[in-house]
């Protein structure tokens, strides 16, 4: 069935085409709608209407109950979705009701049943229930207006971002691509905005061209994930709700001290949540449409004192950030944060342990955040070939010369993201293992782990490598 996935992590994919060509039945009842398999250019709602002729039992309205509750009787009653199964008797008597049966006839039910109803002086009548293109679901209508070598077993599917769907049809459903993004945005009141991702990609930002099917011509969205609220324009940057799972597991593994240096950082799926966790985060990315909104999710979810933006390239990130931390450190980790009515409450339970002061007295102040302790590398499709500029980045120079390599006793660890296509996971990682270690020009060690993040396609995996960075790398 179309439409969005539950926010338990609304998990943001939703298959679309889980179509089959048989006929809808309930108890015998035909609920399908019309088949109009000419429909291509435009799409014609009132085609959609049909009617069901059932069987009704009128009882005065105070039996209503008891008769929707008989044993006899409840096997009968219709439960088709959006149907009432008890309406007003249409002859306008107020005081009696309608309840309706999944039978066509009365030799349908069974001696028993019928021998119920003679005995509870109740009658029978005709009932006509009328079903148009609101009835049906997505599924169903596209069911109908496909070709039928179309209506099995297509992968296609959309996922949602804020009110936009994002689509990703097969070549052989464009010439109805328009008619499925109006029945998709039909059918799910939360979209605005039906898109299909183009071939076309920005080979230097990485995001992908779009056409609007249906909808607004508006990409400006507010989308939600673990608990950070986000804004970007989705036609001007990277963004997959695929992967929000993958977001919020690595951020768990932070610690709220750490300093994390997002190499890649988007608009802040994994910077964001990290500050407001405790995190210290040194946010980067090259396309400036991506920081600009970077920097505006940092103010809106009040995460600026831990999270600077940056748009640089990579490679040059990686080389400077080491001396820019220590330069300029981050406040030390004091605890989570605390409400403004938690704040105010401490204050005044403090005023009450020293009434001559508003706070408790000096505490010892724990040092600055000045080195890095997590590299985040989300760019799975070329994160590999920056590996190379981790070579020497502890080495002196500058200002800071000869004191790095004190500060780092225990060396950053660093999450890289790829894909691969060896399919067995023992040769994934095998494959993953030599490439990390041939761009970045030492052995890894012993502390490496691999975490599948996702299949991609039928022969390609998105991995996550995450290592302890080798001092001798650092110091080369």
């Amino acid at each position: 069935m179309f439409g969005p996935a539950q926010p338990s992590r609304r998990k943001l994919f939703i298959s679309i085409f889980n179509i089959s060509t048989k006929r809808q039945m309930h108890c015998g009842l035909d609920t399908s709608p019309p088949i109009h398999r000419w429909m291509k250019d435009s799409l014609a709602r009132d085609a959609f209407r049909t009617s069901l002729h059932v069987i009704g039992v009128r009882v005065p309205a105070n039996k209503t109950t008891s008769m929707l509750k008989s044993e006899l009787l409840k096997s009968y009653i219709i439960d088709l979705p959006k149907i009432k199964n008890v309406v007003w008797d249409p002859s306008g008597n107020q005081n009696r009701r309608v309840i309706l049966l999944k039978v066509t006839e009365e030799a349908a039910l069974t001696p028993e049943a019928r021998l119920f109803l003679q005995e509870q002086h109740v009658d029978l009548v005709q009932h006509k229930i009328d079903l148009d293109y609101d009835y049906w679901t997505a599924d169903d209508i596209i069911n109908s207006i496909l070709p039928e070598d179309l209506c099995d077993g297509s992968p296609t599917g959309f996922s949602i971002i804020g009110h936009i769907a994002h689509m990703n049809l097969n070549q052989e459903y464009l010439p109805y691509k328009h008619l499925i993004g109006q029945i998709i945005l039909d059918k799910n009141p939360v979209i605005k905005t039906v898109v299909n991702k183009l071939d076309n990609i920005d080979t230097k930002f990485r995001f992908f061209s779009m056409e609007v099917l249906a909808g607004e011509r508006n990409f400006v969205v507010e989308h939600h994930e673990s608990d950070c609220r986000f804004s970007f324009d989705f036609s001007k940057v990277y963004w997959n709700s695929r992967l929000h799972t993958e977001h919020d597991r690595l951020v768990q593994l932070f610690k709220p001290e750490d300093v994390v240096a997002d190499v890649f950082a988007g608009v802040g799926p994994f910077a964001i949540p990290a500050g407001k966790k405790g995190c210290a985060v040194l946010a980067n990315d090259l396309n400036p449409e991506s920081v600009h909104w970077l920097t505006k999710n940092i103010n809106t979810n009040h995460v600026s004192d831990l999270v600077r933006p940056s748009c640089q390239d990579g490679r040059d990130f990686i080389r400077n950030i080491v001396d820019r931390v220590l330069e300029n450190p981050f406040p030390a980790y004091r605890g989570p944060r605390l409400s403004r009515m938690q704040e105010r409450r401490q204050q005044k339970e403090a005023s009450n342990v020293y009434p001559s002061k508003t706070k408790s007295p000096d505490a010892p102040i724990p040092p600055s955040r000045n080195k890095i302790t997590q590299f985040v590398m989300n760019l799975p499709d070329s994160a590999l070939e920056f590996l190379d500029a981790f070579r020497g980045i502890l080495t002196p120079r500058g200002e800071t010369g000869g004191r790095l390599d004190g500060v780092y006793a225990t060396m950053p660890m660093v999450h890289c993201y790829c894909f691969t296509r060896e399919l067995d996971p023992h040769r994934a990682e095998a494959d993953i293992r030599q490439r990390a270690e041939a761009n970045i020009g030492a052995e890894l060690g012993n502390e490496v782990m691999f975490h599948k993040v996702r299949s991609v396609a039928p022969n390609k995996d998105m991995y996550c490598i995450s290592f302890r960075l080798p001092r001798e790398v650092a110091l080369a």
